[in-house]
Parts: structure tokens; sequence; C-alpha cells
């Protein structure tokens, strides 16, 4: 595969996850999905597939870290694409983080979703506002913004499915 088709893959493989995320949030796979570390699996291979022939200058850029040698990293096809691949794999992460954090604070999917979405496209924004979201609920004690249906408080975490459903 070329860099360019890899560059390409690293985002579709996470992207399904983050539909779910976002418009499947009430559904049980979904809290089952987003509670393991499976899906960065294969955008992590990705990276595996990019960094490996440049593993020279990433190592030089990371060990030593400074402006001149990243550039010189990203102007590479597979260096660019490795921290592309990385930065998604680390999106989904956090992205999978919030969405359990906010199920078990009892935010509300019409919160969460444009949140994942705005993570998904620059998730420092979208994670320092949920942070901020996060912090207002635990002080007033995570009753704001609720699931229908949803937890009832902080420390709870979301409905489980049983073996009877």
């Amino acid at each position: 595969m070329t860099n360019s088709t890899l560059f390409d893959l690293a985002f579709a493989l996470a992207a399904p996850f983050w539909a779910l995320l976002i418009f499947a949030p009430g559904w049980r796979w979904t809290d089952r999905i987003a509670a393991s570390p499976l899906p960065m699996v294969p955008v992590l291979a990705v990276y595996l597939a990019l960094a490996v022939p440049v593993f020279p200058q990433l190592w030089a850029a990371v060990s030593s870290p400074g402006l001149a040698g990243f550039q010189e990293l990203v102007a590479l096809g597979g260096g660019a694409g490795a921290i592309w691949a990385q930065v998604i794999a680390w999106d989904l992460f956090l992205g999978q983080w919030m969405y359990r954090e906010a199920r078990a604070l009892g935010v509300h999917p019409l919160v969460t979703g444009p949140l994942l979405a705005l993570t998904v496209l620059l998730s420092p924004i979208g994670v320092l506002l949920f942070l901020g979201i996060r912090a207002v609920l635990r002080l007033r004690g995570g009753r704001r913004l609720r699931t229908p249906g949803g937890p009832a408080s902080v420390g709870t975490r979301p409905n489980r499915p049983t073996a009877a459903r």
C-alpha cells in the first residue's frame, strides 16, 4: 500500500467507531465497544506500517524534539502519515473516554454528540470543552444534562446489558 492509501485508511478505520459514539449512544453495543481498546488496534497497525520505514527519522524527531526534526519527518510521506495515524488513534482513545465519562455523568447525547464531533475535528478544543462541562457537573453532583433513564449521579456507571436482554 502507498503512504497516501495508508494515510486515508487511518481515518476510515476509526470513522465507524466515531459514528457509533456520536449517533448510537444508547445502543448496548456502543457501550461495549467504547469500553474496549480494540477499536484503536487497526489504526495503530496503520501507524506501524507508516512508522517502521521512517523509524530512524521518527526516532530522531521524538528522542530530541525540535521543530526542524519534525519538519523533516513530516516532509516524508510515511512520517506525515505516521503522525496522522497516531493522532487518529489518540483522538479515538479520547473520544471513547469522553463517551464513557459523559454516560457516567448522565450528560445528554445531544450535548455529548457535538462535543465528540468537535473532538474528531479539533480534539484539543473538544476535550477542553468537555473537561469544563465535566468539572461543572461534578461540582453540581452530576445531576444536570441527564440522559433520560441514565445514571442518577456521579460515580454510577451506565446501565450494563444483562444476559436476559
